[in-house]
């Protein structure tokens, strides 16, 4: 499994692909790509998910450069 820093490391380059459930939801929540790369290095994971259906996943929660707060589920 992945640590945080490694998680946000990899939001902050890009490195990420939208499942369709959440392209559908950062569309009604109104959140961009660019917010999601700026999840601060301060983000913390709130709940782990290992059995995942999928793979194994984590909720995480930090903020945008603008002080936005968000919660994205990643995979790790």
């Amino acid at each position: 499994m992945k640590t945080i820093t490694e998680i946000c490391y990899q939001l902050q380059r890009g490195d990420f692909e939208f499942s369709r459930h959440a392209l559908k939801r950062s569309v009604e929540r109104n959140i961009s790509e660019q917010e999601i790369m700026q999840i601060s290095e301060d983000a913390i994971i709130v709940e782990k998910y290992p059995d995942d259906k999928y793979s194994p996943s984590c909720l995480i929660f930090g903020f945008t450069q603008t002080n936005r707060p968000l919660h994205l589920q990643v995979s790790m």
